[in-house]
């Protein structure tokens, strides 16, 4: 299930088939390391810019080797294991972080010609092919199932280093990840009611003629999974899980050397794919204008990198803008905001669904939806403020 839907798998597996499957997990795996070096360098030097400093400058040009020479000085420090700590768990848990992230890069569609119901489809080496790793029936499942994975890393960490604060770390990513991955499933499952599909070429290949789940999802959940998907990254505004003012380091207090490289590697690489997803689920992935008939194979790759580089530019952009969040703002973003806003308009999604198949008037529909909305945000709003009145009598009277 895992090899999914491609052509090149779908009758007899041969010596070239199996070259090409390994090419393209090597070039995947290739892509992704060379990506984060420059993700690193470009998030220094952007918000250097931002900053009025100069930022990396020495290794190489423009300082682009810093990256490089960063990872090259951790491989070679001392490696320290804390005497507390469960050695074998704290040496387990970066891998836990790192292996997520290419997994689920490997389930995403970088090129393909879509036009005409191709269906991504491409030729290499007289065998057709995906311009993915692989495209399993339930990719976004795939998906949702490797975030959730990624944060027992952080979570095994903090509790295997035998040290308080590592330990607090541990416990707000898993109270973090609990609270934002309601959200984001509920963002991504409007794409499911619009696409019928839970394969990431399907979802793109119901995009090709420009109807994009962006316009055709409302926006709503598109808005949603950007935060959310933020929140799960463990990136500002959201850093609690790190939070050096509080917790020293966080997580990965402990760690030196090599595996504490591990750690800043997944995560810059979880930036990368949770925006490469974000672009397949709601941007139209790869697909795009070519431009010039000749040359239409490298449009499709180009479009889908230059989507995703205005997600990292985006990323970037917010953690050089906004201080982090206090835990109880958090916490009362993800329960009382976005899972609210996210349930409701993936009800009113499928309510117009219903509406399309019967026949109904759509606009009545969506008067009915947005009425019931703002009923519901209002009635929640009045109990969280009775709920907050409540608790600061109870808090005054407990003082006096």
């Amino acid at each position: 299930m895992i090899l999914g839907t491609d052509p090149l798998l779908s009758g007899n597996i041969d010596l070239t088939a199996v070259l090409i499957v390994l090419m393209k997990v090597g070039i995947a795996f290739a892509f992704l390391l060379v990506a984060v070096m420059l993700m690193i360098w470009f998030e220094r030097k952007l918000i250097s810019d931002m900053q009025n400093r100069i930022g990396p400058s020495v290794a190489g040009p423009w300082g682009i080797l810093q990256t490089l020479a960063d990872g090259i000085k951790l491989f070679f420090k001392e490696d320290l294991i804390p005497n507390r700590s469960d050695r074998f768990v704290f040496k387990l848990a970066p891998y836990l972080s790192l292996v997520p992230a290419f997994l689920v890069f490997a389930i995403v569609p970088i090129g393909g010609d879509f036009r005409d119901g191709k269906e991504g489809i491409v030729t290499w080496f007289g065998r057709e092919t995906l311009v993915q790793v692989a495209d399993p029936p339930i990719g976004i499942l795939f998906f949702l199932a490797m975030s959730s994975i990624a944060v027992y890393g952080v979570m095994l960490a903090g509790w295997s280093s035998g040290s308080k604060y590592p330990l607090l770390g541990a416990v707000r990513s898993s109270a973090q990840m609990i609270s934002y991955e309601a959200a984001l499933g509920l963002s991504i499952a409007t794409v499911f009611l619009m696409s019928g599909t839970l394969s990431t070429n399907g979802i793109v290949s119901d995009q090709s003629t420009w109807n994009w789940n962006l316009a055709t999802t409302g926006v709503v959940p598109f808005i949603i999974f950007v935060i959310a998907g933020t929140a799960e990254l463990n990136r500002p505004p959201f850093d609690l899980v790190e939070a050096e003012q509080e917790l020293v380091g966080g997580f990965h207090t402990e760690y030196s050397a090599l595996r504490f490289a591990l750690f800043f590697l997944a995560e810059f690489m979880n930036v990368i794919t949770m925006s490469a997803i974000a672009v397949t689920l709601f941007l139209g992935g790869p697909n795009g204008p070519i431009l010039i008939e000749s040359v239409s194979w490298i449009w499709p790759p180009l479009w889908f990198f230059l989507k995703v580089g205005m997600f990292l530019f985006v990323f970037v952009w917010l953690r050089a803008t906004l201080p982090r969040l206090r835990y109880d703002q958090l916490m009362d973003l993800g329960w009382k905001v976005l899972i609210p806003a996210a349930l409701g308009w993936f009800l009113l999604i499928a309510a117009l669904n219903i509406a399309n198949d019967r026949q109904w008037q759509s606009w009545i529909v969506i008067m009915v939806g947005l009425i019931g909305m703002t009923i519901g945000a209002l009635a929640l709003m009045a109990s969280i403020r009775k709920a907050k009145s409540q608790r600061a009598s109870q808090e005054f009277e407990e003082a006096t």
